[in-house]
């Protein structure tokens, strides 16, 4: 969820400085029970000075007992100490639709000592109006507790999306989302983002996942795209360099 705050009070307002500055109701619209799972966290204070606005991003997940299909009602509050007032947002609909199950694979995540935790990775695909999307959800063995649900990306209706975990418990996911674009997405045992590529394939050898003899798992065939954030970089790199004498 994405939660935006408007300042139109005239002064500066002091927010985040208690863990529940910010908290969230849900409510189902075909009657069933929305259990809270636990309280969303969303650290860091900040000052919103007069005709600002600010915006924060919840993951709500992982918070509330989302397990039937259906549409839910969630509204957010906000507490301004200084006031000694909360105030709350309009609910807005959101509506959870069940994917297809097309892969899954238990792994330890790492620790120091001791005996891993051991959880599943679960990809998911789920058509939402037009758009066929996959998704990847970290859960406990049983599958009685969702730690994580992370949308990768649309998918083409024909993609038959490769996933390897590594030596380190992440997953490496490779999947082609248009005509001739793969993207390429490594989570960690957690359930978040660690990299994503696009790559770009203009015949030759097929895209997929291969591994080395040391462990490594890459991606052979076709030709990765720069994003915009490394291209910038690069032509900064570069400019730096030849300003030098």
């Amino acid at each position: 969820m994405k939660v935006r705050i408007t300042n139109r009070s005239g002064q500066t307002v002091q927010l985040g400085k208690t863990n529940d500055w910010l908290t969230f109701a849900a409510e189902s619209r075909d009657g069933y029970l929305v259990s809270r799972l636990r309280d969303p966290s969303v650290p860091g204070a900040f000052s919103l000075e007069s005709a600002t606005v600010a915006t924060r991003r919840v993951d709500l997940g992982s918070c509330f007992d989302f397990d039937h299909t259906g549409r839910y009602l969630i509204a957010a509050t906000i507490k301004v100490p200084e006031w000694e007032q909360e105030i709350s947002s309009r609910p807005v609909m959101v509506e959870v639709v069940r994917g297809l199950r097309i892969w899954q694979q238990e792994f330890g995540v790492p620790a120091k000592q001791g005996a891993p935790e051991m959880r599943k990775y679960v990809l998911q695909q789920a058509r939402f109006i037009k758009d066929l999307t996959l998704y990847v959800r970290v859960t406990d063995l049983e599958e009685n507790r969702t730690f994580q649900v992370y949308p990768v990306g649309t998918l083409v209706s024909f993609s038959h999306p490769e996933a390897q975990v590594d030596r380190e418990s992440k997953l490496h996911l490779l999947f082609q989302n248009g005509a001739r674009t793969f993207l390429y997405s490594i989570i960690n045992p957690d359930g978040t983002l660690r990299l994503q590529q696009v790559y770009d394939y203009a015949g030759g050898p097929s895209v997929r996942l291969k591994v080395r003899e040391e462990g490594d798992i890459f991606v052979s065939g076709g030709t990765r795209r720069l994003m915009a954030e490394e291209t910038r970089a690069n032509s900064s790199t570069n400019e730096v360099k030849t300003a030098k004498p």
